[in-house]
């Protein structure tokens, strides 16, 4: 059974990910769980506890998801398609985009603390996806350029997907703008 801080955490992780950080309040939580803001105060005292607990628990979800990435696959193009997939993932449910992706786009009006966290998000990212690509025979003079291009690319195939109306669940690669924008650029990278 999910406790009160979790039930929080996933109601705003959906507004976050579909109305963005400045597109939600504690009143919409409330509203959505039927239970007061000094309730959801108790637990998160702000809106940037909230979203750090909210990133901190995103990148602990996002970890797990990449050891399956790398236990379940094969070579390091497989684990960069594998990955993409986390992101398509994403999207399919309710057309959501990732998480750190929204927080970046709102990154100016973010508490420098929601913004360090989202930046630790995305060393991590960095990080994986750079070895991976070292790991596939990429250049070392290579590997960091390339790897801020792979994330680019995927948060912004998200963006599209959404701009685009594309329905939610798609599993055709030749209909999924996520995993046709990572195949395409790991092809031109590896």
């Amino acid at each position: 059974m999910a406790t009160t801080a979790d039930r929080i955490l996933d109601s705003a992780q959906t507004l976050v990910q579909v109305r963005g950080y400045n597109g939600f309040s504690y009143a919409d939580i409330s509203a959505g769980l039927s239970i007061t803001k000094p309730s959801i105060h108790y637990y998160f005292p702000t809106k940037a506890a909230l979203a750090e607990a909210l990133i901190a628990r995103y990148r602990e979800q996002f970890a797990a998801a990449l050891k399956e990435v790398e236990d379940n696959t094969g070579g390091a193009r497989q684990r960069l398609v594998d990955y993409a997939g986390l992101y398509a993932a994403t999207f399919a449910r309710g057309g959501r985009i990732c998480l750190c992706g929204v927080f970046a786009v709102d990154a100016e009006s973010l508490p420098a603390e929601v913004r360090r966290a989202t930046d630790a998000f995305f060393d991590d990212q960095r990080r994986w996806v750079a070895g991976v690509l070292a790991e596939a025979g990429v250049p070392a003079a290579r590997t960091s350029a390339s790897a801020e291009a792979y994330l680019a690319a995927l948060e912004g195939a998200l963006l599209l997907a959404r701009a685009h109306g594309q329905p939610e669940g798609i599993t055709e690669p030749d209909r999924d703008v996520v995993r046709s924008v990572a195949t395409t650029l790991i092809d031109a990278l590896l």
